[in-house]
């Protein structure tokens, strides 16, 4: 059985929770990524932030950027895996959610994500075709990105 440690990218890093949604779009242009966990000060995760969240909820809205948090945006209880969960526990939860990116905590920290795409460079064909379709048949092409 494949277990998440072992496909997860082990280089996620947090936006702290009270640093400004500024602060999450510059260290999401700097790192390339359209999404960042949201982290306390403890290492918790607090959330998920993605670069549609501050476009959509912030930007639109006409609110500032340099004033609001990534608290701010983290709302409701965060979706997540252990390290030594199944993958296929994995992709239940990301079909389930039908999101991309699933934070991976140890201990109650943050150790990594796991993305469809690090599935779909490790796992079999057919699975990560289930997923895939899973994820995109009942997700709106706005939140594909």
């Amino acid at each position: 059985m494949s277990v998440v440690r072992e496909f997860m990218s082990t280089n996620a890093q947090c936006v702290k929770e009270e640093q400004s949604l500024r602060d999450a779009a510059v260290l999401m242009r700097d790192l390339d990524v359209g999404s960042l966990p949201i982290c306390g000060n403890d290492g918790k995760l607090k959330g998920f932030i993605t670069d549609r969240d501050i476009v959509v909820k912030c930007v639109a809205e006409g609110l500032d950027a340099d004033r609001l948090t990534a608290a701010d945006l983290a709302q409701g209880t965060p979706i997540w895996i252990d390290a030594d969960a199944s993958v296929d526990a994995a992709i239940d939860l990301m079909e389930k959610h039908q999101i991309r990116r699933l934070p991976v905590i140890t201990d109650h920290k943050l150790v990594g994500i796991i993305s469809q795409g690090d599935i779909a460079r490790n796992y079999t064909e057919e699975r990560v075709g289930e997923l895939v379709e899973h994820i995109s048949a009942r997700t709106p092409m706005a939140q594909l990105g």
